[in-house]
């Protein structure tokens, strides 16, 4: 844990030439401009961004003793000219790339692992510069941005007053949370508060990936290396939502609106068997730890209260499946910039074989609706 001030006290945090390169030379290692042909209006709603100060933190890290999954994942992004140059670009390279590739809007999240490395009080503090800093983009570019706002989980109270401040204040147009902090996950019901400032704003909750915690995740990293979005990001992010689901968190917010990235983490996979386990095992060992029953099977939950988006899965066939199962409301499109590519992303939605009703919802429609973004 750090705290803020000795952090960043001596950093400036102007965006040094180092970190950003000069974004106008950055175009030559741009993507191609493969133009796919414009049929729907696209809103990508996993698109990470860095503010300065979030950076500022990470590079004290990466030559400290600290040591974290995620620390060591930034190391990489910090030594990586171009990656960290499009986290940090949010007014010349980016919009650039949009227009590429036909993306009419990123919703834009602080890049992982948003401020859940940090104390409470250097959490709290960063989450709010960061909001901050995100709306202030938005206003520069209403048309071409939305937004998610952070929130430290370490202090659950002070976290929904920043939730609260981010919507009403701020208007941004949901809240993002990197999966577990401090080894804990929101089945904990020291969390609620956080799912009471959610649910009385009718905000949706995007749990994005981080890496599994240690000792944990060593064991993605022995012999191969597993962790980060190759495996680990979705063990780690699926087992949060399921811990939610089992727990009864849903039974006690049924209008919790959750989202869940690259096409669900894996979980619409799993429906029917979480479903047989649950209600016929006859140990009955898959329940909470208080021995709480859901009122529902498990999978309705997932029908009901979780949207997924498509980042990071290009896959016309995964795209038909998800959206059988969980219909045509509850997929997003979204592309896990700067992490994936955009013209793929694009042209994957632009060219998907769904009925064309059922490809605006999920092009466009259902973010609008979920995030109340403006429609075009």
């Amino acid at each position: 844990m750090i705290d803020r001030r000795e952090f960043i006290a001596s950093s400036s945090l102007a965006l040094s030439a180092a970190a950003l390169g000069t974004v106008t030379a950055g175009t030559a290692n741009a993507e191609q401009p493969a133009q796919p042909k414009r049929k729907y209006r696209l809103i990508a709603t996993e698109e990470a961004f860095a503010s300065p100060e979030q950076v500022e933190y990470f590079r004290k890290a990466e030559n400290s003793a600290w040591t974290d999954p995620d620390i060591e994942l930034w190391r990489h992004f910090l030594n990586t000219g171009i990656l960290l140059r499009r986290l940090l670009d949010v007014e010349q390279e980016r919009l650039s790339i949009m227009d590429q590739a036909g993306v009419d809007m990123h919703l834009l999240s602080l890049t992982s692992p948003g401020v859940q490395c940090l104390n409470a009080d250097a959490g709290t503090a960063l989450a709010a510069s960061a909001n901050d800093y995100l709306a202030e983009i938005i206003k520069r570019h209403p048309d071409r941005y939305a937004g998610l706002g952070s929130f430290a989980p370490q202090d659950p109270a002070r976290a929904a007053k920043e939730i609260d401040r981010a919507i009403t204040k701020l208007k941004l147009n949901g809240m993002i949370v990197n999966s577990s902090t401090n080894k804990e996950y929101f089945d904990n019901r020291k969390f609620y508060p956080i799912f009471e400032a959610l649910t009385a704003l009718d905000a949706a909750l995007y749990i994005h990936p981080r890496n599994m915690p240690e000792p944990w995740n060593d064991m993605l990293k022995a012999d191969v290396y597993l962790w980060g979005a190759i495996w680990g990001f979705q063990a780690e992010t699926s087992l949060h939502a399921m811990r939610m689901i089992i727990s009864g968190v849903f039974d006690d917010f049924p209008k919790l609106k959750v989202v869940l990235g690259h096409m669900g983490e894996g979980i619409p996979y799993w429906l029917y068997r979480m479903d047989w386990m649950y209600l016929h095992n006859p140990a009955d060992v898959y329940k909470s730890a208080s021995g709480r029953r859901l009122k529902r099977k498990p999978s309705e939950y997932v029908q009901d209260n979780i949207t997924i988006t498509t980042s990071g899965m290009n896959t016309h066939d995964v795209l038909e499946f998800c959206h059988k199962v969980l219909g045509p409301d509850h997929v997003m499109f979204a592309i896990d910039y700067p992490y994936q590519e955009s013209v793929e992303a694009a042209t994957f939605m632009q060219t998907s074989p769904l009925p064309e009703a059922d490809n605006e919802k999920i092009a466009h429609g259902n973010a609008e609706r979920l995030f109340r973004i403006p429609t075009a």
